[in-house]
């Protein structure tokens, strides 16, 4: 049996990542507190129930073309940067032709295609306490897990443990962008919002998917 992933599998992925990001929403609003408005766990939920929607939307769109205007439905919906950011990611995804089903090439490709969409709004890298600290480990890790011959099931939990990592390493970073900037040193110590939102999207990635291939 091939290892490939078609729209049953992604649609379990943005399933279970929407109850990762949903079950942690308090969380993710807890440590926006500290530098941001308090909201990004309300705002990435709805964010990630457009996604839900629009992945289970009855169609026969390509992957790339249902990740796409999935995408965009969420930057139609607002909610500030976060949201923006996650939109454009997604939708960025879709910029690389997938077909109706995918190996973990093309899908790593897809990913890496999602990020440099997201690279071109923001100038944030690893290190400024954002989501990149968590974006970008995680699609380098995807990338070389697909580039080793890895299955799509094992490349998204390497995805995942990266993600989280990084995300985990933002405790010890003080904030470059947004509102945090201006409370410096007072920054450390909490994990970025952002970041872990993105760790919980990856994990949510992984679970689905192992649950379907042997990790």
């Amino acid at each position: 049996m091939s290892d490939v992933i078609c729209i049953f599998d992604l649609r379990r992925m943005f399933t279970h990542a929407a109850e990762q990001i949903r079950h942690e929403s308090e969380l993710l609003s807890q440590l926006d507190c500290v530098g941001g408005d308090g909201d990004h766990g309300t705002t990435i939920v709805r964010a990630m129930e457009m996604l839900e929607y629009e992945m289970n939307a009855k169609s026969d769109r390509p992957l790339d073309v249902r990740l796409r205007d999935a995408g965009w439905s969420v930057l139609g919906v607002g909610g500030g940067a976060s949201s923006a950011l996650l939109g454009t990611f997604i939708a960025g995804m879709g910029d690389v032709e997938l077909g109706r089903e995918c190996d973990c090439k093309r899908l790593a490709a897809g990913f890496a295609s999602g990020l440099r969409a997201v690279e071109k709004q923001t100038k944030a890298k690893p290190g400024d306490k954002t989501m990149m600290d968590a974006l970008v480990p995680a699609v380098q890790a995807i990338e070389a897990a697909a580039g080793s011959g890895e299955s799509i099931a094992r490349a998204l939990k390497l995805a995942a443990d990266a993600a989280r990592s990084g995300a985990e390493a933002t405790k010890k970073m003080i904030a470059r962008y947004g509102r945090a900037k201006f409370l410096g040193e007072r920054t450390l110590g909490s994990a970025d919002a952002g970041a872990t939102s993105i760790a919980l999207l990856f994990q949510g990635f992984s679970t689905a998917f192992a649950k379907q291939k042997e990790v």
